[in-house]
C-alpha cells in the first residue's frame, strides 16, 4: 500500500495545566510497557472535507486539558521504574493519503499494509523524547478514513485509553465532556515507598515455560508469526460455553463466563497445533481488571493502569485430554485469586525488587529482558465488555475497529462483534507454522 505523509504536527493542551512528576503504580511500570495500536474506519457519504484535520486537531487539544498527562512525556528513574512527566509537550497528529479504496482491504483483517495506516514509534530515541499519543489520519481515494491511534501502554490500559477516546469523539462533535478522568495515581499507591518486606509468595512473577529441552526462548522469539481474526458466532459462543460447563458440578460454583470458555478453547487449540509433548508445561496469562476489585473500589473513570495479568499453567496433555471445563477451571481459579489483599501483596512484592526489568515487555525500548509469552505459552485479554464501537467524531460511527498489527507469538484479544448480536471475534497471533493447524481445531466441532 502506498501511503503519502503529507505532514505531522504536536498537538498541545488548549489551556494551562498541571506542571510536574507524576508518580506511577507498579502495574503501569510492569507488562506492556511500548504503545498500543488501534485503526478505524470510517466510509465517508461525501470526500472529507478540508476542516476535518481542524476538527481533530482542535477537538484534541481541547481534550487534553482533561487528559493532560498523555499530553506529558515518561522518564526513566533507575531499576526499570518510570515516572510521567506533565510537561504539555503534546501529542503527535500526522496527515497521511493513500491511493486505496476501502473496499480494497476487504474484510479489514490485519495485514501487512495496516502498517503504513498505523503511526510507528521510533523506540531509538530516548523515552522522554517519545509522545505517549500518536494519531495518523490517512484519507483514502474513496473518500473513507481511518484513524490509527497509538498509545503508551504505561500511560493508559485499554479501559482508560477508551475512555479518553469516546471523550475527545464527544468534544469533536460540539458536545461537553460527559465525564472527566480520574488523574490520582495514588489510589493504587503510585509513589508510595516499598514495604519492610513482601510475604508474596505466588508464581505470579515467575518466568514462563519453555519448551521442554530448551535452556531459553530465543530460537522461538525469532520465528515468523501471522495473524488471523477468527469469528465466532452467537451459537458458536454459547455451544463453546455449554461444553465448558457440561458435567461441571454445580457444587463446585457459578456456571464459567464466556471469557472462560473461550480462552479455555483457545489454550487447548494452541497446545494441539503447536504438537506440544504431553508432559509440556504451558502458562497462559489472563488480563484483571482490577477497579472492582480493590476496597474500596477504584473510582469512576480512574485514569491509568488498573490491571494484573495473572498466570494460570497446567500440562499440554491434560489440557487436551480433560474436558474443556478443565482448562476453564484453571483459568477461573487465577482469576478468582485477585482480592485486595493479592493485589496489594502484590505490590508490595514489586516495591520491594531492586529493578523491574524482568516483569516488562518493552520489546523495542532499552532492554529487552521481559518475559517471552509465544509457544508453549500464550495471553488471552478480553474486550467483549469495552466501549470499543461507535466511535462518532462527527462522521458517523466507523465501519470497522479492530487491534493494529500484534506480531507476538501466542498474544490474543477477543473482541465483541459489531453488531451487538452476540457474536464475538477472536485477535491471535501465533507462529506461522501453526496457523492453519489452530483454524482446524478451533473450528472443529462449533
Amino acid at each position: 500500500m502506498v501511503v503519502i505523509l503529507k505532514g505531522s504536527c504536536m498537538v498541545k493542551p488548549a489551556e494551562p495545566t498541571w506542571n510536574g512528576r507524576l508518580p506511577l503504580t507498579e502495574w503501569d511500570q510492569t507488562g506492556t510497557l511500548t504503545h498500543v495500536p488501534t485503526i478505524y474506519f470510517y466510509r465517508l457519504s461525501q470526500p472529507p472535507p478540508q476542516t476535518i484535520l481542524k476538527t481533530l486537531k482542535d477537538s484534541l487539544s481541547l481534550t487534553l486539558v482533561h487528559f493532560y498527562p498523555l499530553a506529558g512525556r515518561l522518564s526513566w528513574l533507575g531499576g526499570g521504574r518510570l515516572a510521567l512527566d506533565c510537561t504539555a509537550a503534546g501529542v503527535e497528529l500526522i496527515e497521511a493519503d493513500s491511493e486505496l479504496k476501502l473496499d480494497d482491504l476487504g474484510d479489514f483483517s490485519p495485514c501487512p499494509e495496516f502498517m503504513s495506516l498505523i503511526p510507528s514509534v521510533n523506540y531509538n530515541i530516548p523515552i522522554h523524547e517519545q509522545p505517549l499519543l500518536i494519531v495518523q489520519l490517512t484519507k483514502f481515494r474513496c473518500g473513507g478514513i481511518s484513524l490509527g491511534v497509538s498509545i503508551s501502554h504505561a500511560a493508559a490500559d485499554g479501559q482508560s485509553a477508551l475512555h479518553f477516546m469516546s471523550e475527545w469523539a464527544r468534544v469533536a462533535r460540539g458536545e461537553p465532556l460527559c465525564a472527566a478522568p480520574f488523574l490520582d495515581r495514588r489510589v493504587l499507591r503510585a509513589g508510595d515507598p516499598p514495604p519492610a518486606n513482601s510475604s508474596f509468595f505466588d508464581t505470579q512473577f515467575d518466568s514462563p515455560p519453555l519448551l521442554i529441552g530448551k535452556t531459553s526462548s530465543e530460537e522461538e522469539r525469532k520465528k515468523k508469526t501471522m495473524e488471523a481474526m477468527l469469528k465466532l458466532t452467537k451459537n458458536q459462543v454459547e455451544k463453546l460455553k455449554s461444553e465448558a460447563n457440561e458435567g461441571w458440578p454445580a457444587e463446585f460454583g457459578r456456571a464459567f463466563t464466556r471469557y472462560e470458555a473461550i480462552a479455555g478453547h483457545i489454550w487447548r487449540c494452541a497446545c494441539r497445533a503447536r504438537g506440544l509433548e504431553p508432559e509440556q508445561a504451558t502458562a497462559m496469562g489472563v488480563c484483571v481488571d482490577l477497579r472492582r476489585r480493590m476496597q474500596p473500589p477504584l473510582p469512576e473513570k480512574y485514569f491509568g493502569n488498573a490491571i494484573l495479568d495473572v498466570v494460570t499453567s497446567g500440562r499440554a496433555g491434560e489440557l487436551v485430554s480433560r474436558p474443556l471445563s478443565y482448562a476453564s477451571s484453571r483459568i477461573r481459579e487465577a482469576i478468582e485469586k485477585v482480592t485486595d489483599e493479592y493485589i496489594n501483596a502484590a505490590v508490595d512484592f514489586l516495591k520491594c525488587q531492586p529493578e523491574l526489568f524482568r516483569f516488562q515487555d518493552l520489546y523495542g525500548l532499552e532492554h529487552n529482558q521481559g518475559p517471552f509469552h509465544g509457544n508453549p505459552n500464550l495471553g488471552v485479554t478480553s474486550w467483549m465488555n469495552l466501549p470499543i464501537h461507535g466511535l462518532d467524531f462527527g462522521w458517523g460511527r466507523e465501519i470497522y475497529v479492530g487491534p493494529g498489527n500484534h506480531d507476538f507469538d501466542g498474544d490474543s484479544l477477543i473482541l465483541p462483534g459489531r453488531d451487538g448480536d452476540g457474536s464475538l471475534v477472536v485477535a491471535l497471533c501465533l507462529q506461522a507454522a501453526h496457523m492453519e493447524a489452530f483454524k482446524k481445531y478451533f473450528y472443529q466441532d462449533i
